[in-house]
């Protein structure tokens, strides 16, 4: 393995700590990401510089020429506070001519818009709930094809920003409550699609032009789903409390034939096509009864602690964390250097 010069961006409130010693579960929970990608590259004997950015993209070029870092590891998911400019940063890296972890900036647009993503993929004849999208300050009128119940999301926001069981609408009165929450809480449009009856299945994936599959992991529900819909609410994905209590957790998909599994696996790397998506991402399904994984949202630069699903699928399949991190260094580099980029 070469050792490298590593310029880690990130949020300045996610800066880790050196150690862990004296935190809580709670507060690691905040930067495990930040703390997991910084100190494992680190132990590999990589040179890691982590750099706080906020508002300002100056600062990330000022690093470059002053510590002139053989690759960026790009872990910013917003600018200015806003999801939608994640591009911006992997465009400003591309015109300074420096190698760079995770996806390029025309597929993190292509998967933003969860609309956009929903068209494409559809195009391709790929299973993709009903939805309608309601911007804001427009009157709320659900278009007589689709047909309750939906689940209300924002359009361009993750990390199930927003999700609550109080997502899920059944009555056109309960749609406009839920849009209009959106709107003056998240602040962005929503999207209102068809709720999928079914199982919450991730498939992690990485690669630029050719592209390895990760198991398919599932999301399971516990004691959560008994009298509710099973959906990932904020509190299933973030809160550590509420999945102790209610046995919340993430493992490999069980009981899965091998021709739906070889489907699935082909869904994916299609999705990753259309949408242009390279580097690393995971793309998120809803798996009927019958069999149909309808295609929810890719999800391009999906957190990689440890526990989360992409590094454990990804330790599953026998790559431990370690190298999976140097893995997605080198996919960076080497679309560099397939772009003529050379450091």
């Amino acid at each position: 393995m070469k050792r490298h010069r590593v310029l880690v961006l990130l949020h300045p409130e996610l800066m880790p700590p050196d150690s862990l010693k004296g935190r809580t579960n709670e507060e690691i929970n905040v930067w495990k990401t930040e703390y997991d990608v910084i100190s494992t590259l680190r132990a590999s004997g990589h040179d890691v510089l982590p750099l706080g950015v906020a508002d300002e993209l100056k600062p990330i070029r000022d690093e470059i020429d002053r510590w002139k870092p053989d690759i960026v590891f790009n872990l910013l998911e917003e600018i200015h506070g806003e999801a939608i400019y994640d591009h911006a940063v992997a465009s400003y890296l591309e015109l300074l001519r420096i190698p760079y972890t995770g996806c390029n900036p025309r597929g993190l647009i292509l998967a933003r818009g969860k609309d956009l993503s929903k068209k494409l993929v559809h195009y391709h004849r790929i299973p993709v709930p009903a939805f309608a999208v309601f911007p804001m300050q427009r009157k709320v009128r659900r278009p007589p094809r689709l047909k309750l119940p939906l689940i209300v999301k924002s359009l361009s926001e993750d990390a199930s920003l927003g999700i609550s069981q109080a997502s899920i609408v059944e009555t056109d009165e309960k749609l406009e409550e839920r849009v209009t929450f959106i709107h003056e809480r998240v602040k962005t449009a929503a999207i209102a699609e068809q709720y999928i009856e079914g199982r919450e299945i991730y498939v992690g994936v990485f690669g630029n032009e050719r592209r390895r599959v990760l198991p398919i992991w599932e999301l399971e529900f516990g004691s959560s789903a008994m009298g509710a819909r099973t959906i990932a609410t904020e509190n299933v994905k973030h809160n550590l409390e509420y999945q102790q209590r209610h046995g919340v957790d993430q493992g490999p998909a069980k009981d899965l034939s091998p021709p739906l599994r070889a489907r699935i696996n082909s869904i994916v790397k299609r999705v990753c096509r259309t949408l242009e998506l390279d580097g690393y991402a995971r793309i998120d399904f809803r798996l009927t009864a019958e069999g149909v994984p309808y295609f929810i949202e890719a999800n391009p630069n999906p957190e990689i602690a440890k526990i989360e699903e992409f590094a454990q699928a990804a330790a599953h399949d026998g790559i431990a964390y370690p190298d999976l991190l140097n893995r997605i260094i080198a996919l960076g580099i080497a679309r560099a250097r397939a772009t003529g980029i050379e450091r």
